[in-house]
């Protein structure tokens, strides 16, 4: 267990590495943090934010995701971000420090909400809360979404930065609770979670689909609600965490108004977070060095060679980079959409992919873009004979033809090569919704 003291002002606050793979939900902690802080009088300002991070990394719990919240005494008008308890949560744009002693005294409330919320007792849950007067570096995030951030590392930017933080069980989600903190908030998405009530845990969840796909089409701007082709509901999970269902969406107003067409149980909560889901974050240009282990990138290339089917529907797909580097990537059958393009690409063929790989070297594909298509034609065809206007008949591989009514000969070359149309518009092509990641970039078929 670790602690770092400062001064008073606001508060930021990120926790992570309180749930399990049996349960738990470190969005739901943070709901309780809100709570704690509308009872004690002390106001959040700005948009609760839940942060994914590194997708790639083999120690994750489900999608990888950090939460943050910043605490103060608000200033100005406020806007509704939740309700818990029958009673409004809300939030204001700008606010004032607290007082140190009353800062100190609240982060320490703070923790004992994350512990109580916490699925202690579970291998792999190390709860972690970091509180600081200022937003950590940019950096940070940036390095915890795209690479492996190492402890000590994280450790000696709290130590530098005058932060407070407590752990418990291992240090492992101090690199989370941090990097949340750090993100910037820029290019955001949108998420509306409501949860369950604690009677109905482990019960079978209500959720209709129907109103979920009407009030996907009534406000287009909510994205990841359906998968049509393998017609999965997106929204509700199949764990037992006490989510019930989640509306993404790239503007906050759209949402708001699109929860109540939702027809579920009742929910006993919900809370509108601001997320970097849906920005692609965790791709980087094709370094120099090249990928390295549970990282992702996103480059151009030309098709090297025909794709190549394997068991189970997957594509290999062999390319080179402009730089003149061999890259051997997957297209897996889960994502529908990528094996079925890579599988009609062809040498030459220039593209745009992106993806990340693990301890292998090989690119698991996240989505392509088609930027040349090299010219396709039909297998070559008998002339015409010049002097009858009729087919001439092929005489067996280079010997060319013979026309079957004056007996005119024809060499090889004058076989007839016929152009074949694309197999494929050029453009983007993601996986199909229900495969997607949670931080992969939006695609235009995500509307329904």
């Amino acid at each position: 267990m670790r602690r770092r003291r400062h001064g008073g002002g606001t508060i930021w606050v990120g926790i992570d590495d309180t749930d399990s793979p049996r349960g738990g939900c470190t969005t739901w902690v943070l709901t309780e943090l809100l709570v704690e802080a509308r009872d004690q009088a002390v106001d959040v300002i700005g948009e609760p934010r839940l942060v994914r991070l590194n997708p790639n990394i083999p120690w994750k719990t489900r999608g990888n995701a950090a939460l943050s919240v910043r605490f103060g005494h608000g200033v100005g008008p406020t806007h509704r971000i939740g309700a818990a308890g029958g009673r409004a949560l809300r939030a204001f744009d700008r606010g004032r420090p607290l007082p140190a002693d009353r800062a100190e005294a609240f982060r320490e409330v703070l923790w004992q909400r994350v512990l109580a919320g916490s699925e202690r007792g579970e291998p792999g849950t190390d709860p972690a809360m970091v509180a600081t007067s200022r937003r950590l570096p940019a950096d940070l995030y940036w390095k915890a979404v795209r690479e492996v951030v190492a402890v000590p590392t994280v450790r000696a930017l709290l130590e530098r930065s005058g932060a407070w933080w407590r752990t418990q069980g291992s240090d492992r989600g101090l690199v989370g609770a941090a990097a949340s903190i750090a993100w910037g908030g820029g290019h955001p998405t949108w998420e509306l979670t409501s949860y369950r009530t604690a009677n109905r845990l482990g019960t079978v969840r209500r959720v209709d689909p129907l109103s979920v796909i009407r009030a996907s089409r009534a406000h287009p701007s909510l994205f990841l609600c359906h998968d049509p082709r393998t017609r999965r509901l997106l929204v509700a999970p199949h764990t037992a965490c006490p989510v019930l269902f989640g509306l993404r969406g790239t503007r906050p107003g759209p949402l708001l108004r699109a929860r109540p067409a939702v027809r579920s149980e009742s929910p006993d909560r919900w809370v509108l977070f601001r997320t970097n889901q849906g920005t692609g974050d965790h791709l980087r240009p094709w370094p120099a060095g090249g990928v390295g282990p549970y990282q992702a990138a996103r480059f151009r290339a030309e098709v090297s060679a025909l794709p190549v089917a394997l068991p189970g529907g997957h594509v290999r797909l062999s390319v080179t980079t402009r730089t003149g580097r061999s890259v051997v990537c997957l297209a897996f059958e889960p994502t529908k959409t990528l094996p079925r393009v890579a599988a009609r690409l062809a040498p030459g063929d220039r593209v745009e992919l992106w993806g990340s790989r693990g301890t292998d070297p090989v690119i698991r594909l996240e989505g392509l873009r088609l930027l040349a298509l090299a010219p396709r034609f039909a297998p070559p065809s008998p002339p015409m004979c010049a002097e009858c206007r009729r087919p001439t008949r092929s005489l067996g591989t280079a010997r060319g033809f013979r026309c079957p009514t004056c007996a005119r000969r024809y060499p090889p070359e004058r076989a007839v090569r016929r152009g074949l149309p694309p197999p494929l518009p050029l453009g983007e092509y993601h996986p199909t919704p229900s495969a997607r990641r949670h931080l992969a970039p939006r695609g235009p078929e995500e509307v329904l």
